[in-house]
């Protein structure tokens, strides 16, 4: 048997990309793909996009990081805020959103600065803003009500309103060199992160669906450790691969989820948020369910090694079934 290289792509954004991509990174047999969202409207990523008329730089910023030669010094000089910018226009902004935006405002091509950013920091694979057109997530609630703004939708959320439909405002289709490295993917996986301001919306681009039809290999999602506020009370593992196959045309093929609750006081902390250990619930037929502890101490962050070990067994163990029929044929 000869071990080939797999083309993985990671969905996602916010914080949970960066614990899948940290770890999946250390596999040798791996070529990572890291897939973005692009519709931060909070904090330093809004403020650059609104002030300066750029693309949100903070997601892409961090999984860039993550895939840096020199992760932890990469960090510690491109996150920190620099001292003097404490006032005026530019004030609060990290030093790697800001080179990043400077270097789009100098290229005119979001994915070139990414590309630049990528080989400075020797990056060990790729990372792709799903789009380079700019619009607004959008989302409508049980009651009737609507937002605007993926810091709104959120809030929402967080104060008790189930979304129910999400859009984008304007639309805006996949960039073309993204659906191409979608295309030729051997495997994709969707999560950790915030399910309906950072997964979902990945999926609502034009051409996105088409991409992912296209890619022949397994979908695997890693399902979130908590609940994102009173708006998903209820909300399960298996709700989330629903709303995942509908919206990719296609069923998820294996979902992770963590069985491990920590600490009751970590949870009581996280209880005050109206934020909850996710349930399985009903699984759809057809999805197998990969069970582990993946929680990482007193903060919900999937532990990296854990995760890692978890996604390499699961890309194994399907790709191993879908070549199955192949080896059957060739022996017959």
């Amino acid at each position: 048997m000869r071990l080939r290289v797999l083309k993985v792509g990671c969905f996602g954004g916010g914080t949970g990309l960066p614990s899948l991509l940290g770890g999946l990174k250390e596999i040798p047999w791996v070529e990572l793909h890291a897939v973005v969202t692009m519709f931060d409207s909070g904090g330093s990523s809004g403020q650059l996009r609104d002030e300066l008329g750029v693309l949100p730089p903070g997601d892409v910023l961090k999984c860039t990081l993550t895939l840096a030669r020199n992760e932890r010094e990469a960090r510690k000089i491109l996150l920190a805020r620099l001292p003097m910018l404490e006032h005026g226009r530019l004030a609060g902004h990290t030093g790697g959103n800001l080179l990043l935006s400077m270097m789009e405002q100098y290229t005119g091509d979001f994915i070139a600065a990414v590309d630049g950013l990528r080989t400075l920091l020797g990056c060990r694979g790729h990372v792709w803003p799903i789009t380079v057109e700019r619009s607004t997530l959008c989302a409508s609630y049980a009651d009737g009500s609507t937002s605007r703004g993926e810091m709104h939708v959120d809030a929402g959320q967080s104060a008790g309103q189930a979304i129910g439909r999400l859009w984008l405002d304007p639309p805006v289709q996949i960039h073309p060199a993204v659906a191409q490295a979608i295309r030729s993917l051997d495997a994709v996986v969707i999560g950790p992160g915030s399910f309906f301001t950072s997964l979902l919306p990945i999926l609502l681009l034009g051409g996105c669906r088409e991409a992912l039809a296209d890619m022949r290999g397994p979908i695997i999602h890693v399902a979130n450790l908590l609940t994102e506020g009173a708006g998903m009370n209820g909300f399960t593992a298996g709700d989330a691969i629903e709303r995942l196959n509908a919206a990719i045309g296609r069923p998820v093929d294996m979902v992770i989820v963590n069985v491990e609750a920590p600490p009751d006081a970590v949870l009581e902390r996280y209880g005050r948020e109206q934020k909850h250990p996710l349930p399985l619930g009903r699984i759809p037929d057809g999805c197998e369910v990969i069970e582990g502890g993946f929680w990482q101490g007193a903060i919900a962050r999937h532990d990296r090694r854990r995760l890692r070990a978890a996604v390499w067994a699961s890309l194994v163990r399907l790709m191993d079934r879908r070549a199955a029929p192949r080896r059957a044929k060739a022996r017959a």
